[in-house]
């Protein structure tokens, strides 16, 4: 390394000589066409890189020919979110196990393990493809602790467990429960590794281009809010994210890896637990989620009264987070919030009050924190429903895919190309953020 490292110093300076080849030699070195983390801040195309970004977690199923596909949505849609300089989206690589779960998202991409539709896998390689056209970044998330996308359950069902709950039936708590064995479970994390080497094995069909090679990637996300589920087995869920960082890393030189944590809310509020899944050497930058109504800080009949409660939990939340991310020196990421409709309704056109307001306060954070060279770098709002036309409350089959999975009320937490205060808000963000960089 060393002798190969002088070699090319002596070359320049024969060419340039003295100083100045340092400087040529520094000036003609390539950029990386890769989202970089460097000294604790993203970097693109050799500028820092502070972005607003949403969640759109259906791409990959938008971009098939299959059931569910729409091409010219997807078009659409990116062109729209490009438009807006919203570059960088959250995505699922695909669904996981059997059809026909009302609260589960489809059709699937991993039928079961290792049998794959193909036709999902095409329309990843087609959402790509379109993505890096536009120079937009996409983060990808692999697993779901959560059963709207199979995820635990699907791994913990095929490592021999047998069917498993789900909240609809049982409830949130004993579905949890259940959940909690995923931590412990090697056989369901072995399962889930052969997936990983299958995905990030791939080279994509419409650009011939190695996954592992694609800078329309910026991040290999371990999962949608992984979680071990029980104090217990936080020990076990620590290792697991090692485990499955290293290995991400050992296929992929190029890309950032991330976790996709809620931050201490999806580590039993444990932030020592945070703090050592966010500071494992092979994780380049830390995640957060912020969920006011989820988490119980505000109520569906006052969420425009309750909105002080909310900023002010969000902020104690960050600074907690901010905090540990300073002495670890790795930048931050709120890549999941979300704020329901007033009065809590979900039809297209109902007000947003409460919204606007959390979402302008969130996003003043960022940019504070961002503007005075901080760790905040980035959000993502939950999430894009763009020009969807959602059909019932409850998603059913054939029904246009909107930011809210099927387990959720269609237009509980998705921003539409309609809601034009919210979008107004998001715009003035993108400006903020632009300045930066």
């Amino acid at each position: 390394m060393k002798a190969k490292l002088l070699t090319l110093i002596t070359s320049c300076l024969l060419c340039c000589g003295g100083e100045a080849a340092l400087t040529a030699c520094s000036q003609a070195a390539p950029q990386s066409p890769f989202v970089t983390v460097e000294n604790g801040h993203f970097m693109r195309a050799g500028k820092p890189y502070y972005y607003v970004g949403t969640n759109f977690w259906y791409g990959a199923i938008l971009g098939s020919e299959g059931q569910g596909g729409d091409r010219e949505r997807l078009a659409r849609e990116l062109d729209e979110m490009k438009r807006m300089g919203i570059d960088n989206l959250r995505i699922l690589v695909g669904s996981d196990g059997e059809r026909g779960f009302k609260t589960k998202v489809e059709p699937t991409l991993q039928v079961s393990p290792g049998v794959y539709n193909d036709t999902i896998l095409a329309g990843l390689d087609y959402l790509l493809m379109e993505m890096g056209k536009r120079q937009m970044v996409a983060v990808l998330y692999l697993n779901n602790s959560w059963e709207w996308s199979g995820g635990y359950g699907f791994y913990l069902e095929h490592a021999g467990l047998g069917p498993q709950p789900r909240p609809d039936d049982v409830g949130y708590p004993a579905f949890m429960a259940a959940m909690a064995q995923y931590a412990t479970n090697e056989r369901a994390h072995q399962l889930f590794y052969d997936y990983v080497r299958f995905i990030l094995g791939r080279t994509n069909r419409y650009t011939g281009l190695k996954y592992t090679d694609d800078p329309a990637i910026m991040s290999w996300q371990i999962g949608n809010e992984p979680r071990a589920f029980s104090r217990e087995a936080l020990p076990a869920f620590e290792r697991w994210i090692s485990e499955a960082a290293a290995l991400i890393r050992s296929l992929d030189k190029n890309h950032l890896i991330s976790i996709g944590s809620e931050g201490s809310w999806g580590c039993e509020n444990d932030y020592g637990t945070w703090q050592r899944i966010s500071a494992d050497r092979n994780v380049d930058y830390c995640n957060v989620h912020l969920w006011p109504y989820n988490w119980g800080w505000v109520k569906p009949d006052s969420l425009v009264e309750q909105l002080p409660v909310a900023c002010a939990n969000t902020k104690d939340y960050i600074d907690r987070h901010l905090a540990i991310c300073d002495s670890i020196g790795k930048p931050l990421v709120m890549e999941e919030f979300g704020y329901p409709r007033d009065g809590f309704q979900f039809a297209q056109g109902t007000p947003t009050v409460g919204r606007d307001g959390y979402y302008k306060y969130v996003f003043s954070l960022v940019a504070e924190n961002a503007g005075r060279g901080g760790k905040f770098a980035g959000c993502n709002f939950w999430g894009w429903g763009g020009f969807a036309r959602p059909q019932h409350e409850q998603w059913q089959v054939g029904d246009d895919y909107t930011g809210d999975p099927a387990q959720e009320a269609q237009g509980l937490n998705s921003v539409f190309a309609t809601d034009t205060t919210t979008l107004s808000v998001v715009r003035e963000q993108v400006e903020l953020m632009s300045g930066l960089k």
